[in-house]
């Protein structure tokens, strides 16, 4: 009868092992405390709750505002695999360390090094979205977004703190962002009444940037009047395609401009700096009082939105020219 009752019992725990085996494979965890949700969103923008790992040891990042937010709280040592090739300076020692899985690009996974990579989280930008419904195959995906309802400054710490509740460190996020709204507020003043067009360079053009994505804060935050666009114009992206000959009838107070070729690296591709230098600006106000501001570090406006050390790296840029 012992024995019987022994076989039994053993039997139970088998398949109370298997069952929680199976549910851990699925995306489910056997306790509500292994688990927290979030909100983030899906490969067509909307907005979900997702189930997170609690403290989660694995940590796969294919966005650089994710790996600024992780590197800034401190919990860079779990990531076991970026996407590489970048050339933002301040995140170099994990796109250089070859301990690291290469996980492809900020645009196209390496699927196979990722599912090598074992990760328990997967951290991607808007970028790759159109890889979502693959990527959660293999573990819970994160997009880091900017919500253009709040602004860049709200998203970023939005995302910055969703990312750090997963391991219960929320107050080194306002630790880390307490003296941005002071600077913020400096730059306000400074662009109080002032016009501005924004525009990003690309391949010898000029497209205009709005307040619905790149660059958005400069509209928004900062709070330069934008006349470059009209608001029903899509310029998240590369912005609408404009001539110089518009820019002058606009004759804003500011020109800011993004060097996209700059930013990725495009081999013999003329400056932005050039390109802005012809007879049309330099009639316009903004040329005529030397403010036409090429974004020093174009390359984290265009790839690394959303992180807090990128946040300062733009605040620096604005502050270089309109705190002087």
């Amino acid at each position: 009868m012992k024995k019987f009752l022994f076989i039994l019992l053993a039997g139970i725990m088998i398949v109370s092992l298997v069952a929680c085996k199976n549910a851990a494979s699925n995306g489910e965890t056997s306790s509500t405390e292994e688990a927290i949700t979030l909100t983030t969103r899906n490969g067509k923008g909307e907005t979900v709750e997702v189930k997170f790992p609690s403290n989660p040891q694995r940590l796969a990042v294919m966005d650089l505002g994710a790996l600024d937010i992780l590197d800034n709280i401190g919990y860079g040592d779990r990531i076991v695999g970026v996407s590489k090739g970048s050339s933002i300076d301040y995140l170099q020692s994990y796109l250089t360390d070859e301990k690291l899985f290469h996980l492809g690009t900020v645009k196209q996974p390496d699927m196979e090094a990722l599912m090598e990579s074992d990760p328990d989280i997967i951290f991607i930008g808007g970028r790759m979205s159109a890889s979502y419904d693959e990527l959660v195959k293999i573990a819970p995906v994160y997009i880091v977004y900017t919500d253009m309802e709040i602004g860049v400054v709200e998203s970023t710490a939005m995302n910055a703190k969703n990312i750090a509740s997963l391991f219960g460190a929320e107050e080194k996020v306002d630790t880390l962002l307490e003296d941005y709204t002071s600077r913020i507020d400096a730059l306000k003043a400074a662009a109080e009444g002032k016009t501005a067009i924004v525009g990003m360079v690309n391949a010898g053009g000029f497209g205009l940037l709005g307040n619905d994505g790149r660059c958005s804060i400069i509209g928004r935050e900062i709070g330069f009047e934008n006349v470059g666009v009209d608001a029903k114009v899509d310029t998240s992206a590369h912005g609408n395609e404009a001539s110089f000959e518009f820019v002058l009838s606009k004759n804003p107070d500011y020109i800011f401009a993004m060097d996209r070729d700059a930013a990725i690296g495009t081999e013999g591709a003329q400056l932005a700096a050039e390109i802005l230098d012809n007879e049309l600006i330099n009639k316009t106000d903004a040329a005529k009082n030397s403010n036409v501001v090429v974004l020093e570090h174009s390359n984290v406006w265009y790839t690394a939105e959303g992180g807090i050390t990128a946040l300062g790296v733009m605040l620096s840029d604005l502050e270089a020219r309109l705190l002087k």
